[in-house]
């Protein structure tokens, strides 16, 4: 029996990160981090985008000459294992990486799942967690104190969607009272968390919810949910399923004929649905972390859109880039921030200075609350026009209005 099922493919990136690192600055000393990534299994797409996010910030970093503790340079590197999408993988990955390969400082999986069974491990250890793919709000009410999440959580996911659908109600000659709404959300922590959100929000706006549907993990038909959408005509339909999900969504609600006036929901650059389903996915509503218009900036990629233009150039098969790679990049830059700052490579004065975190970086600006989370952070709302994704909230970012109620297939 064994436990030592590690990737070929991860086992030789992480040589060569620590190789290149090394060599990169001759006889330079290197800081470790440790991830466990989803290379197979249900989130093995993001698992993908996160690795690229990790790995081109620390290219960028050590590049740039590494990060400077108490006036040493340090190269940065990354040993990764595959967490096969598994929670109880990922907790086991967790204490290899600590126990075995010493590891002191920690990136996180993607998904909130992941980083549900992992926090406890490194909570346990006492070793500090910086992490840009777990957004689910019940990771930040356990107490944890080396936990920290650049990314909003996910209950902020979708409420500009039903702000939206509130604004505009007039254009369907409705008060926002009077809007219907229509939720199917995969039975995971992250979209659940979502739903309790989009709840309040309706809540908020006197809307009624006419479906409610929880969608199984194995996510593989909406039929009956959408067969539902059809016969009750809800004014928005918001749907949460991972890159699955959406390219689901996507795909049977034109199948179906399934007509909304407004369709939002998640991880629609993750699931590249603009390029899988071309004119099909017009005038739907994209949540997202982060987008390459906005105007943030920093020392180690300049703006978002200069992010956004490297990150192309060194990954192929982007036309847009996915906010998960964004938010861990972003998670790195935050390491390397306060191992700068802290002066020291002691676990819990690094802890403390990741508590102190105030900073702005290309994704966004960063200050933790005591719980850990980002609270420094707006979420925003894209649309798909031509095939382009473009921000319509929040208005400070707008590029366009919002298309609604966009138009029925029988008009496009």
């Amino acid at each position: 029996m064994s436990v030592r099922r590690f990737s070929p493919y991860l086992a030789a990136l992480a040589s060569a990160l620590l190789l290149g690192s090394a060599g990169s600055a001759g006889a330079a000393e290197s800081i470790t981090l440790g991830a466990a990534v989803s290379e197979t299994g249900k989130y093995s797409t993001n698992g993908k985008h996160t690795r690229n996010g990790y790995n081109l910030a620390i290219k960028r970093i050590n590049e740039m000459g590494g990060v400077n503790v108490g006036g040493k340079s340090y190269q940065l590197k990354i040993i990764y294992y595959d967490d096969e999408s598994t929670p109880a993988r990922g907790a086991q990955l967790a204490e290899r990486l600590i126990k075995q390969d010493g590891v002191k400082y920690m990136l996180g999986p993607y998904s909130s799942g992941l980083t549900k069974a992992i926090a406890p491990v490194t909570e346990k250890y006492g070793i500090p967690m910086v992490e840009g793919n777990g957004a689910s709000r019940s990771l930040f009410n356990k107490g944890y104190k080396y936990l920290f999440a650049v990314l909003s959580t996910s209950e902020q996911y979708l409420a500009e969607a039903v702000n939206l659908a509130a604004e505009n109600a007039g254009k369907l000659g409705k008060s926002a009272s009077d809007v219907t709404v229509a939720l199917a959300m995969e039975n995971d922590p992250f979209s659940q968390d979502i739903r309790a959100g989009v709840l309040d929000d309706a809540k908020r706006h006197g809307m009624k919810v006419v479906i409610d549907d929880k969608l199984p993990k194995d996510l593989s038909d909406m039929a009956a949910t959408l067969t539902k959408v059809k016969a009750l005509k809800p004014d928005l339909l918001i749907v949460s399923g991972h890159s699955k999900g959406a390219a689901l969504a996507q795909r049977q609600s034109s199948d179906m004929k399934v007509d909304v006036p407004m369709l939002a929901m998640t991880h629609c650059e993750a699931a590249k649905v603009q390029d899988k389903f071309p004119g099909i996915s017009d005038y739907t509503l994209c949540a997202t972390q982060w987008a390459s218009t906005m105007s943030y900036s920093d020392k180690w990629f300049g703006s978002a859109s200069d992010y956004a233009n490297t990150f192309r150039a060194e990954y192929e098969g982007y036309t847009v880039v996915p906010y998960q790679a964004a938010e861990s990049t972003a998670s790195v830059l935050v390491w390397a921030d306060a191992f700068e700052r802290a002066g020291s490579l002691d676990t819990d004065a690094l802890r403390d200075a990741l508590a102190a975190t105030e900073m702005q970086t290309f994704y966004g600006n960063i200050k933790f609350a005591p719980t850990g989370q980002n609270v420094a952070k707006p979420m925003a709302l894209r649309q798909i026009i031509g095939g382009k994704y473009k921000v319509v909230a929040p208005s400070k970012w707008a590029e366009i209005p919002v298309v609604f109620p966009k138009p029925t297939w029988a008009e496009r």
